[in-house]
């Protein structure tokens, strides 16, 4: 393996050293990765960091880097310690905040049984006895107030003493979910308050105030039954926060609120989208936000309402084919934010709200793409089958030439509810698809926000009904151009998009010569009955299989189940899994192969038994990629 990676470090270096190549694995395992961590206590910089991975050396290497706002060159950083300012720390510096695992259940057999020390067992009478790649071991997340004197921690208080309930939430919860208020009496905290079946099947979190001189805890959002989440105060005190109103449904419409007094005022109720992130302006009087608007993520802008009277308006401030990846903050005269599109990683940008222009800050990887013939993006809309216009993404290769023809990609996105927008991907990578030689078509099939909220909404429960006609209409309508080799197609995807991939393979009408899943779904009952998040199926299929009088549910588990068509499957599949992916677990993958294999069907399986639904790991990501054009290679010959 060591010999391989040299040799694979080797190739790169020449390849750098001529001019307009054309990406590969290797190189995109190499491009930075920047991650902003914020203005300095001063305001006038920013300090970034960006992790770099060496093939020849077989590590990540992570430097910090110190950007003045006024322009110039990054400086290199040693040390950050002091730089940024300490949001954990109370305003009186008397007090600090942290979160810490507390062992509040019995889990393993040594805690049942303290004196076998050796067994090896785990035992549940519940639910959500895992999540995403963790199995659960009877320690949560608990916010600690620490009293503070001269630097030093004196005292520790558990903020949720002997409660079953993480703070951050897991998975993916942070920092962001325990908070100062601005006068440094309060901390506010995000927690699901809920154990067992009620947690597995519900996404009701809240905001909790507790006051440390009157030692109370006050639940900010009471009667809001959703997914409420990373509270935020203004500079001028006022609090906001995003708020879902369904419970049990994860991407239902994301609205931002703020208190106004003891009214709670939704900001976005009346703007058709979905907000992904948000952030408060200098002064006070307004809050930028990000959000998927037609097939790319902007910046849009709401204003605070400092009267009843003031008329609550939403207005987009970015216009043009790229993501507004991250929101960093408003440093006074200027926005922070990070940005790419599908030819370019993220990088760091100012700019300007009145006007939405925009200046590159960080550069990263220009002499990296200097050397690169990129892909050509298109933007088309197609009709679809109910006669509404759907927007369709096409990535031709560098240097397309229409009087040639093209093996093509129908690319299915995942989520199911998640924008296909000019995100830049270091494992579904368009630009390098593109450079393969593949013609992607990318389609902004029903589900996907940035296009209303009715067109968001309008997957659930019909997985295999409207969402699949919008995949064969964009691939059919595309595959109208000469260039397109209608007897080169393949399609590929993962999570939603693998299931998409199961089901196509049952309905596709030899439209596709090969197919490559990703951590998909084959199975919903043995879905239902093995992941972690029911509040998932339960929202988007309608409930249990066994629940023979539900319509929608049943439809779900027969018309629109993979498994049921696997007598239709005909055509080379490539299958990849993750073992600790609890969230479309393992069985899911193993079982599409193992139907594959007994009907005497082409098929690999890539397994990665460490990782979850993703692919983390720098060399496992190199295998994919290679196992993946491999495949394309061997079946669309």
């Amino acid at each position: 393996m060591k010999n391989l990676l040299t040799s694979l470090a080797c190739g790169f270096l020449l390849l750098s050293a001529s001019a307009q190549q054309m990406m590969t694995p290797e190189m995109l395992l190499q491009v930075g990765k920047i991650n902003t961590a914020g203005f300095t206590k001063d305001g006038k910089s920013v300090i970034y960091s960006v992790k770099t991975y060496s093939v020849a050396q077989s590590k990540s290497t992570k430097k910090y880097f110190l950007q003045p706002l006024a322009g110039g060159s990054p400086t290199e950083l040693k040390d950050i310690e002091g730089l940024l300012p300490d949001d954990r720390i109370s305003k009186d510096g008397k007090h600090s905040i942290h979160s810490q695992e507390v062992k509040i259940k019995k889990v393993y057999g040594s805690d049942f049984y303290p004196a076998l020390t050796k067994s090896d067992v785990m035992i549940y009478d519940d639910l959500n006895f895992r999540h995403w790649d963790t199995w659960e071991d009877g320690a949560f997340g608990h916010v600690f107030l620490y009293s503070l004197s001269g630097g030093k921690v004196t005292d520790s208080l558990d903020l949720m003493p002997n409660e079953a309930y993480d703070c951050p939430q897991k998975p993916f919860g942070g920092e962001e979910d325990y908070i100062w208020n601005p006068d440094g009496k309060e901390v506010l905290y995000v927690t699901k308050k809920k154990e067992g079946k009620a947690y597995a099947t519900s996404t009701n979190t809240d905001i909790y105030s507790y006051n440390i001189e009157s030692k109370k805890t006050v639940n900010l959002t009471a009667g809001m039954e959703g997914y409420d989440t990373k509270p935020a105060f203004s500079p001028t005190g006022t609090l906001a926060w995003l708020s879902m109103k369904t419970d049990g449904y994860e991407s239902d419409k994301n609205d931002i609120y703020v208190m106004n007094g003891a009214e709670k005022l939704n900001l976005t109720k009346g703007w058709d989208g979905t907000v992904d992130d948000f952030k408060w302006s200098k002064d006070g009087k307004k809050i930028y936000f990000t959000a998927a608007v037609d097939g790319v993520v902007q910046l849009l802008v709401v204003n605070n309402p400092a009267t009843p009277k003031e008329v609550v308006s939403v207005k987009q401030i970015t216009t043009g084919d790229f993501d507004i990846h991250t929101l960093v903050g408003d440093a006074g005269n200027m926005l922070l934010v990070e940005r790419t599109d599908m030819n370019h990683a993220a990088e760091l940008y100012s700019l300007d709200p009145a006007n939405g222009s925009m200046k590159q800050l960080s550069h990263i990887n220009d002499e990296l793409y200097k050397t690169l013939h990129l892909p050509k993006v298109e933007k088309r809309f197609v009709t679809a089958t109910d006669g509404q216009k759907m927007l369709v993404w096409v990535i031709l290769p560098p240097d397309f030439d229409a009087t040639k023809k093209y093996p093509t990609l129908l690319y299915c996105q995942g989520g199911p509810q998640s924008p296909l927008t000019q995100f830049y991907s270091f494992r579904w990578n368009f630009q390098l698809m593109a450079s393969k030689g593949y013609i992607v078509v990318a389609p902004n099939r029903r589900g996907m926000p940035g296009h209303g909220v009715k067109w968001n909404e309008q997957i659930s429960r019909d997985y295999g009904g409207q969402n699949m006609k919008d995949y064969l209409i964009a691939i059919d309508e595309v595959s109208k151009e000469p260039y397109v080799d209608k007897d080169r197609r393949g399609c590929v995807g993962a999570s939603y998009g693998g299931y998409s991939v199961y089901f196509l393979a049952g309905i596709h009408e030899k439209r596709f010569k090969t197919f490559i899943a990703h951590d998909g779904i084959f199975d919903w009952r043995s879905m239902y009955g093995t992941t972690e998040e029911i509040w998932f199926v339960n929202q988007d299929l309608g409930g249990a299989y066994w629940d023979k009088e539900n319509v929608a549910a049943q439809k779900s588990y027969n018309e629109f189940n993979p498994v049921n068509y696997v007598t239709k499957w005909n055509t080379p599949m490539l299958i990849i899994q993750g073992g600790k992916d609890y969230r479309v677990p393992i069985e899911q993958g193993l079982g599409a192969f193992q139907a594959l294999q007994l009907r005497g069907i082409k098929s690999k399986l890539i397994y990665f038994p460490n990782e979850n639904h993703w692919v983390l790991k720098d060399q496992n990501a190199l295998v994919w990629q290679n196992e993946f054009y491999k495949w394309l290679d061997e079946t669309l010959k």
